[in-house]
């Protein structure tokens, strides 16, 4: 993990998750497309300057917003009650069908609040370490650390899954199975990776129980812990940059009248 100042992978996680609450609640809550747009650019800006975002989470994270924003523009736009923007100006008539301005309006500022919101969540989501996250509401927000550790094992299980289904795929084919093509053949061929996938998660629950029976594992009330994911002056900053940001808005909406 960077140490970096500047890198938002050096923050502690559950202020990165936690920070953005208030901004969310605030988009959620807003009906102009200022407020989300303004909380979109600060939380893009944030993930592209601090992210250390490469590959196809950089390509993404650029590209996705904006065609995400104009996809649920013109969805909501479409799905609009036409009662309600008749007032306004009439952009398209398709048969009875009628696409008005207001309608649009409508439409951009839902997306726009989705894809903040999305953006706030990412902020966390594009640069947190999972067992970090853990141990650190383990440390701060004293959750059970046999819950925590509940869910490194339930974390561990997803590349197990995936490597798993990968051989059972490998051993079909060598075994000439082939259920043929479409989507009745395609659920007939998983319904087959099912049974395997369950039994080899259930031995692999097993193993997993037993090493952490033969640790002591929830023996005492408290566990040390290997690496430590403190809170520092940088986190507070955040979680105040953050808070502050829930203001600029407001002042914009002054300026703008």
């Amino acid at each position: 993990m960077s140490d970096s100042i500047g890198s938002l992978r050096s923050y502690n996680p559950v202020v990165k998750v936690l920070a953005p609450v208030p901004a969310m609640i605030v988009t959620a809550l807003s009906r102009d497309p200022w407020t989300p747009a303004v909380f979109a650019v600060i939380a893009l800006v944030m993930l592209l300057v601090g992210g250390g975002l490469r590959g196809r989470a950089l390509l993404w994270t650029i590209a996705g917003p904006p065609l995400l924003v104009a996809l649920l523009t013109v969805s909501f736009g479409v799905w609009t009650d036409p009662g309600l923007v008749d007032h306004t100006t009439a952009l398209l008539t398709l048969g009875p069908f009628t696409l008005w301005s207001g309608a649009l309006e409508t439409g951009l500022a839902t997306g726009l609040r989705v894809v903040a919101v999305m953006l706030l969540a990412l902020i966390a989501g594009l640069t947190t370490d999972g067992t970090d996250l853990v141990r650190s509401m383990i440390a701060h927000l004293r959750m059970p650390y046999r819950i925590g550790y509940a869910g490194f094992a339930a974390m561990r299980f997803v590349p197990r899954f995936r490597r798993d289904l990968e051989i059972i795929r490998l051993a079909h084919r060598v075994r000439g199975v082939d259920g043929g093509r479409g989507p009745v053949a395609t659920l007939r061929r998983y319904n087959g990776y099912a049974v395997p996938l369950l039994a080899g998660a259930m031995r692999h629950g097993d193993r997993v129980s037993l090493a952490m029976e033969a640790r002591g594992f929830g023996a005492f009330r408290t566990r040390t812990e290997r690496r430590h994911v403190p809170l520092r002056l940088r986190d507070a900053v955040l979680a105040l940059w953050l808070l502050a940001v829930c203001l600029v808005p407001h002042l914009l909406s002054g300026v703008l009248g």
